[in-house]
């Protein structure tokens, strides 16, 4: 499918539903219908619970979540060259090993009827919930198939020196079911690695100064890490699904490489920076099409 055939004729056609909480509000934030971009200020167990009324066989060729890793209980960590607490918000603090694991299972069940019969769903995270969420996957009968390890050439020290420096994070792809024929970009992969298969350890910078210029999130993603991710799993025009939207890198990345994006976030000013970093991608986006 060409881009422009996906983006010409059709919009994502929600009409969101009246706040059920407070924290909540539900409502679209910004939005592009000729690039197909779409992104709302919502509760995502909330916001999905509407979108399976909607589509109850699936909507999105893939999705890629960004979850809470639950850190922000007093810790302290290395920025900069100085100590700092690792203090996120309240959405990152733990509520224990059981509730955050049924927070995975509740979010994850609802990417898993939101997939495309075919569709594949990737979630980034630490040891602190990447094995939740793995767990989780299995026990929703989701096939899982890649677990990638992300290597930061450059991570921070660990100050107590009494562990190994935390350097990876784990990434782990998975199909919506046992009998999913996911989408698998095998030639294009094959070329991004000198023409070799690529292996599941992808070295890859954290984002850059140019990635943060407009504002900063505390867990942002590096644009490259999710670019290979879409160029590896999806096609032009396939629609993409951020839960967990933070500074929108998976919408930025989308419109770069002519893919169409939903997604939603609950705080506030996350959104407002997701609003400036869209803009500015889509009107790169436009700048090159007039070329």
């Amino acid at each position: 499918m060409k881009y422009s055939e996906a983006t010409s004729n059709e919009t994502f056609p929600l009409k969101v539903l009246e706040a059920s909480s407070e924290y909540s509000p539900n409502k679209c934030e910004f939005r592009n219908d000729k690039f197909g971009v779409w992104l709302y200020h919502a509760n995502c167990i909330e916001f999905m619970d509407i979108l399976i009324s909607k589509y109850p066989l699936g909507k999105f060729d893939m999705i890629f979540a960004d979850p809470p890793y639950f850190l922000s209980n007093g810790g302290i960590t290395c920025h900069a060259g100085k100590m700092v607490k690792v203090d996120k918000g309240q959405w990152d603090k733990s509520n224990g090993p059981e509730l955050n694991h049924e927070f995975n299972n509740a979010w994850l069940s609802r990417c898993q009827k939101l997939l495309k019969p075919n569709g594949t769903i990737w979630v980034s995270g630490t040891h602190h919930i990447i094995y939740s969420v793995g767990y989780a996957m299995q026990q929703l009968g989701m096939k899982i198939l890649n677990d990638i390890t992300w290597e930061k050439p450059n991570p921070p020290p660990n100050l107590s020196c009494r562990y190994f420096t935390h350097s990876t994070e784990t990434i782990i792809w998975a199909a919506k079911n046992e009998r999913a024929k996911h989408q698998f970009n095998y030639a294009i992969m094959r070329e991004l690695n000198s023409g070799k298969q690529m292996k599941s350890v992808w070295k890859l910078a954290a984002p850059n100064g140019e990635e943060k210029d407009l504002g900063k999130h505390p867990t942002q993603k590096p644009g490259a890490l999710l670019e290979r991710i879409m160029l590896a799993s999806t096609n032009d025009g396939d629609l993409i699904f951020d839960p967990f939207s933070g500074s929108s890198t998976t919408g930025v990345v989308a419109i770069k490489l002519k893919r169409r994006f939903v997604g939603c976030e609950l705080e506030s000013e996350y959104l407002a920076l997701s609003a400036k970093r869209l803009s500015r991608a889509i009107s790169e986006r436009s700048s090159s099409l007039c070329f």
